[in-house]
């Protein structure tokens, strides 16, 4: 199976990384070396930011 280039920046995964405490991991063994639950978490992460993105988008339209 071939891989494709992320929808996530570099920026926010390393970001999302960090708070969610396996940077350390990707930085010694690269985004390989991290298990698929943190990989899950980082998606969930993900989508939870852009929830949040576009509520306060959506908040701020109604407020103008």
């Amino acid at each position: 199976m071939a891989r494709r280039n992320g929808v996530m920046s570099s920026r926010l995964k390393e970001e999302i990384a960090k708070e969610l405490g396996f940077y350390d991991v990707v930085e010694r063994e690269g985004w390989g070396g991290i298990r698929a639950r943190d990989a899950g978490n980082m998606v969930k992460r993900a989508i939870e930011m852009a929830e949040q993105s576009l509520a306060e988008q959506a908040n701020q339209n109604t407020n103008q």
